[in-house]
Order: C-alpha cells, then sequence, then structure tokens
C-alpha cells in the first residue's frame, strides 16, 4: 500500500483511510505487507505510527525512483513538495504487481486532503512466484 501525505500528518487521518480504502475494496488490513512511501515522509509520525499499528515495515523510495514509475493520476501538489508528480500510486506500484485500487484522498472533497493511499497487488507480481528467492 502507498502512502502519501503532508507534513505533520496525524495518525488517525492515515490510519482512517487506510482502513476506508481497504473496507471499500473489501480487502483485509491483514492483506497489507508494507506501507510505501517517499523517503522524505518516512520520519512522519503519522505514517510510522500507521505501518506500527498496522504491523508491517515502512519502505521509503527515492522521489527521483517515484517520478520514473508511471500512475494514471499524477499531480502538480506532490511535484511541486517532493519532485514526484505521485507518491501514494507510484509507491504503492514500486514493490510490483498492478494497481488495484488508485489514489484515495481523505477529507470531504470540499478541500485537501492532508493523505492519499493507493493499493497494489503483489501476487501477480514476479516477485511472488514460486522459486523466486
Amino acid at each position: 500500500m502507498g502512502v502519501g501525505a503532508r507534513s505533520g500528518v496525524a495518525l488517525a487521518e492515515v490510519l482512517g483511510l487506510i482502513g476506508t480504502t481497504l473496507r471499500d475494496a473489501g480487502l483485509s488490513p491483514r492483506s497489507v505487507v508494507e506501507l510505501a512511501t517517499v523517503e522524505s515522509r518516512t520520519g512522519e509520525a503519522g505514517i510510522a505510527g500507521a505501518a506500527a499499528r498496522l504491523g508491517v515495515p515502512l519502505r521509503g523510495y527515492p522521489a527521483a525512483l517515484l517520478a520514473a514509475v508511471p500512475v494514471p493520476n499524477p499531480s502538480g501538489a506532490p511535484l511541486a513538495a517532493l519532485g514526484t508528480p505521485s507518491v501514494a500510486e507510484a509507491a504503492a506500484l514500486a514493490g510490483g504487481g498492478e494497481l488495484l485500487v488508485p489514489k484515495r484522498k481523505s477529507g470531504s472533497g470540499a478541500g485537501p486532503g492532508s493523505v492519499t493511499c493507493a493499493v497494489a497487488d503483489r501476487s501477480q507480481s514476479e516477485w511472488n512466484r514460486p522459486g523466486r528467492k
């Protein structure tokens, strides 16, 4: 699962969006194998706390690597702030697999949310095939 967030994001907001996204997709929180984000956000208490609460590792990718990942919903906001047009979708896809749930945003839709998340299905990824080490 890829997660993007503004600096200072609250743990409750991150967990809320993750929970809603998984529930709406019919997925269990146990299906999450890691949270992934841009390297510069791995120290954010809201993101690190969400990974800890889910009991999964937190992986940070360099912005340049995320910028090279093709995504369906690029945005100018993370490009200006972090140097990549996508954090959530690109981070979800960077570990392999297919995009299962495109970028979702926290908030009511009346304004910008502080968190985005996206889900990739790695079950068909070459990294999960039998015999792969």
